[in-house]
């Protein structure tokens, strides 16, 4: 088996449902204060559900932004290790027709899953139809990016 090398960031979300959005509006910032000076591909994941299994299975490392449903208030940051992501479809940290979860799951049992593997995001306010971030969102991007960041700084990647 070929090592993995492929090293990215990948920003999920329905950016037609406001805050759903997040994990795409993320990667603007986090690209400009990466600032080219890296190898780790940026990319916009949309709603892609497992047509991504081939990116998320070629990873090394996987660092997924996403806006998350875990119960919380609204625009609570969260960060998942590997092995905090429930990969079982049957909760749901995610809108999107097909979880991403499942596609983590599916990785798993084909052993394909990333061995550096994080997932970063917030509690959404407002999933109604509309294009662009809530206030209450828009104002908690920056730690977002920020624990992005700390995350690729950590992975020695940055």
């Amino acid at each position: 088996m070929t090592e993995k090398k492929r090293r990215a960031v990948l920003g999920l979300g329905n950016v037609l449902r406001r805050d759903e959005g997040l994990g795409i509006f993320c990667l603007e910032p986090l690209r400009d204060r990466l600032r080219g000076g890296s190898d780790i591909e940026i990319m916009d994941g949309g709603v892609l559900g497992m047509s991504l299994l081939p990116l998320v299975e070629s990873c090394s490392h996987l660092l997924v932004l996403d806006a998350l449903d875990a119960g919380s208030a609204p625009c609570v940051v969260m960060e998942m290790a590997r092995e905090e992501i429930p990969l079982f479809a049957r909760l749901k940290l995610s809108w999107h027709q097909l979880s991403f979860q499942e596609v983590l799951e599916f990785a798993e049992v084909r052993g394909k899953l990333p061995g550096h593997l994080r997932l970063v995001g917030a509690q959404p306010a407002d999933i109604s139809a509309g294009v662009g971030l809530s206030r209450e969102i828009e104002a908690v991007l920056p730690e977002i990016v920020d624990r992005a960041l700390g995350i690729l700084k950590e992975w020695g990647l940055t």
